[in-house]
C-alpha cells in the first residue's frame, strides 16, 4: 500500500505521534496526523494537471497544539454547539465541560481534536486507507458512557472519503462528528475564498440566537443571502445587512439537505475559477455547517498569512444542539447501535 509515515513529534500529554502519507491515483496524496485525527494536507491537480494544496494546515506539530481553529481535525464527541454545555437524557441531566461562552464547542476542550490517536493502514476500496481509533471513556468532556470511534481516510480515483463510526459499549450517549478542513481550492494560502462559487442542494437551514445555538426553526433560505440553490460567488452576500449573517460575521450556519438522509448524496459543490478545480462533497449526513473562516488570523504552512476568509469549511454532521432538540433528528447511540457515517470529497478541474 503506497503509505508511509515519520515521528512528528509529541504532544503535550507525552505521546508521541505520528504523520503518514497517503499517495493515491490522480495527482491526489494526503497526509494524517494521530494527533486530532487531523487531514495536514491534501492535494489535488489543477486545469493544467498541476497538483497543489487545497487544505490549510501547519508545518509542525506545534502549530495544531497551539491553534484554536480546529485546521483539518476531526471533531466529535458531538460537532458544532450544545448549549449552555448540558443536555438531558432519559430524564438525567449531563453537563459538559463548556469552552465557548458558557456553551460546549466541538466537543470541548480537550475533544477529540485535542486527543492522540493510534493509526493504522488498511485496505482501502480503491486506493490506500488509514485506519485511526480513540477510545472516550465515560465522563470524557461530560459525556456518558465508554465510547471506541474509528475514522478511516481512504484516498479513491476522485478524492478522498471519510468514514466515522463509534460504537457505545454501555450508556446511551450522543454522537455526532465530523472533520474540520478549510478548503482553498487557489491553493492554500493564496488569498480568500470570496471568488469561490458554492451551490448547496439544501434549500433550508437553522436559524440561530446571537450565540449561534438553534432557534428549535428550520426556515427555508429562499429569498435570503444564505440561498446557494444555484453557483453564487461566496463574496457576493457575504456582507448584506441580513440579521443571520452580521451574528455570525459571515457564513457560519448549518444547512439542512433535501432528500432522505442515510445514503451518500451530494451536498455542495464549491468551484474556484482560477484554478479550474471543482470540490464536490457528498455526505450520508442529514446537513452541513458551511463556514467562511470568519475568524481566521494567524500563520500557517510555509509562513502563509492566513487571513480572515482565507478558507471554507464545508462540514457534514447531525443537527446542531441536536439533544437539547428533540424535534431534530435524534444524535443519540446506545450499545444496540453503532454510529456509522461518511463524507466525501471529491475533485475534477477543467
Amino acid at each position: 500500500m503506497p503509505i508511509s509515515h515519520q515521528s512528528w513529534g509529541v504532544a503535550p500529554q507525552g505521546e508521541s505521534v505520528r504523520l503518514f502519507t497517503l499517495e493515491g491515483a490522480n495527482g491526489l496524496r494526503a497526509q494524517v496526523a494521530e494527533y486530532g485525527a487531523t487531514l495536514v494536507s491534501l492535494r489535488a491537480p489543477d486545469r493544467s494537471g498541476e497538483p497543489g494544496e487545497v487544505v490549510l494546515g501547519y508545518d509542525s506539530l506545534e502549530g495544531y497544539v497551539r491553534g484554536d481553529a480546529c485546521l483539518g481535525a476531526t471533531i466529535g464527541r458531538v460537532a458544532n454547539r450544545i448549549a449552555r454545555a448540558r443536555f438531558e437524557l432519559d430524564g438525567c441531566a449531563w453537563n459538559l465541560a463548556p469552552n465557548w461562552r458558557g456553551h460546549q464547542l466541538h466537543g470541548g476542550p480537550r475533544g477529540f481534536h485535542r486527543r492522540v490517536w493510534t493509526a493504522e493502514p488498511v485496505e482501502g476500496p480503491g486506493g490506500p486507507a488509514l485506519a485511526l481509533t480513540l477510545f472516550s471513556g465515560h465522563g470524557d468532556q461530560g459525556y456518558p458512557g465508554n465510547l471506541r470511534v474509528t475514522v478511516t481516510y481512504a484516498l479513491t480515483e476522485t478524492g478522498l472519503r471519510i468514514g466515522y463510526r463509534a460504537e457505545s459499549r454501555d450508556l446511551p450517549t450522543p454522537v455526532s462528528m465530523t472533520g474540520h478542513p478549510y478548503f482553498n481550492l487557489a491553493g492554500s494560502g493564496r488569498g480568500d475564498v470570496l471568488g469561490h462559487t458554492a451551490e448547496f442542494f439544501a434549500s433550508r437551514y437553522l436559524p440561530t440566537d446571537p450565540d449561534l445555538i438553534p432557534t428549535g426553526e428550520v426556515a427555508p433560505t429562499a429569498g435570503t443571502p444564505l440561498d446557494f440553490s444555484a453557483p453564487t460567488p461566496v463574496g457576493e452576500r457575504i456582507d448584506e445587512k441580513f440579521p443571520a449573517l452580521e451574528t455570525a460575521g459571515g457564513y457560519d450556519h448549518y444547512y439542512v439537505l433535501d432528500g432522505e438522509p442515510g445514503a451518500m448524496r451530494p451536498a455542495a459543490v464549491i468551484r474556484e475559477p482560477g484554478s479550474g478545480r471543482t470540490l464536490t462533497v457528498l455526505t450520508t449526513q442529514p446537513g452541513f455547517q458551511f463556514y467562511t473562516g470568519n475568524s481566521l488570523d494567524g500563520t500557517g504552512r510555509g509562513g502563509a498569512r492566513y487571513g480572515r476568509r482565507a478558507g471554507l469549511c464545508v462540514e457534514p454532521s447531525g443537527f446542531v444542539d441536536a439533544p437539547n432538540h428533540p424535534a431534530f433528528p435524534s444524535v443519540i447511540i446506545d450499545s444496540s447501535t453503532a454510529y456509522a457515517q461518511a463524507t466525501e470529497y471529491r475533485f475534477s478541474a477543467s
